[in-house]
């Protein structure tokens, strides 16, 4: 990598430029001042030595880009709730926006809470994390250099905190869009909490934080790049357990077969998949965990290359099982491309992103149809975006890129299995026994004549829409 950027030079030209140009008053004022920040800089870098300078333009760029990217994944939960919203009924919408805002704060203090220490604990037994405590001062090892990460994680312990708490609450927005329009909001408060809070940070560090799966096979074991399993299948499976035990809407399976319960809004819909995309390219390309323009390039190159083929995959399959083209499976094609690649966006070819984005929105159009066969009522496909094509998204990883050095293939792909299994079965009991705990104390369904007036009013006593 070189560079050309003198950083010395530039501090020098502007100790010099900015006092001539800011008048006779202020020039006063800097002679008279304290030695400032570009003082501090000259003299790290003259300890350091000057042929050090580019090397802490990179490590600036880079902790530029994880805020943008921490940023661009904000925005996502933009995304997720406005695309819940369009698919379901407009008597919920209140209620969809109120849990999804709750989501992201709650997500965000559990997180700097207990959730980063147990996500990312250092020594333990690689199972269990027990580093359930706040965040302190994360400037401590370096706020200004290498000391926090060195040259594979080039940002400060602030930057690495606040881009990954904001992947922390989207195992719950995942729930959120399954259990849409029947569910009582205290349990689903509790519920989320515990998951964002507790669940997620263990199984997370299963991979990220040291664990058993991170060490699989020396560390060749299992991929997963930026989370088709650790993050997305751990929700879709996570909402399949609460379905389950919450059960259909009413009226959606009927004698007569099944009833489509249409969304209000197939615009708000539309918004908020293109939101997602848009944010996904902060959600893979952040997790490159530095500027490094080759990795970066490729990542949002088959990222979007995904999105766009598991589009097409979904228009086309739905056009001909369905017999007209759907919008909902198209949209819901683009999302599963994008899950599909999250495992694998920074070790597979465009050709080979196109393709698993292909097939991710062929799986999508069945397991949506699939899941709707069994009765399991998902308003807004999300199991079967996130959790099924989180599957595909890691077995993709093995079966499209080169081995990593030193690792037999055949036990790549077996620990793949073993990796995503662990996650989904991991997300799916810690889901069925806490949902299934608060069924039978507070309970977690909202009655008959509440469902059927809308948890708007139920829930929150007023209505989305005043049109008169």
């Amino acid at each position: 990598m070189k560079y050309t950027f003198n950083l010395k030079l530039m501090l020098l030209a502007a100790c010099l430029v900015v006092p001539l140009m800011s008048g006779h008053v202020i020039g006063q004022e800097a002679a008279e001042a304290e030695p400032g920040p570009v003082d501090d800089y000259l003299e790290m870098v003259d300890a350091a030595g000057a042929e050090y300078a580019p090397a802490f333009d990179f490590f600036t760029t880079s902790m530029l880009w994880t805020v943008i990217a921490a940023a661009m994944v904000f925005i996502m939960h933009l995304g997720f709730a406005t695309l819940e919203v369009g698919l379901t009924q407009s008597k919920n919408t209140v209620n969809i926006l109120f849990k999804n805002s709750f989501i992201i704060a709650i997500g965000l203090i559990t997180y700097a809470l207990v959730g980063f220490n147990s996500h990312y604990p250092g020594d333990f037994n690689g199972v269990f994390s027990f580093g359930w405590r706040p965040i302190g001062d994360l400037n401590a090892d370096g706020g200004d250099g290498w000391g926090y990460g060195g040259l594979g994680l080039a940002m400060t312990g602030f930057g690495d905190f606040i881009f990954q708490a904001m992947f922390a609450a989207t195992a719950a927005t995942i729930v959120s869009g399954a259990v849409a329009e029947r569910v009582k909001l205290p349990a689903f408060m509790i519920f989320a909490v515990l998951l964002v809070g507790f669940a997620y940070p263990v199984v997370g560090s299963w991979h990220w934080g040291g664990g058993w799966l991170g060490k699989l096979n020396g560390g060749n074991g299992f991929k997963d790049f930026a989370g088709s399993a650790v993050v997305h299948a751990f929700g879709g499976f996570a909402a399949l357990a609460c379905v389950i035990l919450l059960g259909a809407r009413k009226g959606k399976y009927t004698k007569d077969g099944i009833k489509p319960i249409l969304g209000h809004s197939m615009p708000l819909a539309a918004v908020g998949v293109f939101l997602l995309f848009f944010g996904w390219f902060g959600f893979n390309g952040g997790s490159v965990l530095s500027a490094a323009p080759g990795p970066l390039g490729l990542v949002f190159t088959t990222t979007a290359l995904a999105a766009s083929a598991g589009a097409i995959g979904a228009i086309f399959t739905a056009w001909i099982v369905l017999k007209k083209p759907d919008l909902s499976m198209t949209l819901n094609g683009f999302l599963a491309g994008l899950v599909g690649i999250t495992a694998n966006a920074d070790i597979v070819s465009p050709a080979g992103s196109m393709l698993i984005g292909l097939i991710a929105g062929i799986i999508v159009v069945f397991s949506v149809i699939m899941f709707d066969k069994l009765k399991i009522d998902d308003p807004v496909g999300a199991i079967s975006v996130h959790g099924v094509c989180g599957v595909w998204g890691i077995l993709a990883a093995a079966l499209f890129e080169v081995v990593p050095e030193g690792a037999d293939k055949q036990f790549f792909i077996g620990g793949q299995l073993i990796g995503v299994f662990a996650v989904a079965i991991a997300a799916f009991v810690f889901s069925f026994v806490v949902f299934l705990i608060l069924k039978v104390t507070i309970g977690i369904r909202v009655s008959e004549e509440e469902e059927a007036e809308g948890l708007d009013i139920a829930e929150h006593g007023a209505p989305a829409y005043n049109i008169q």
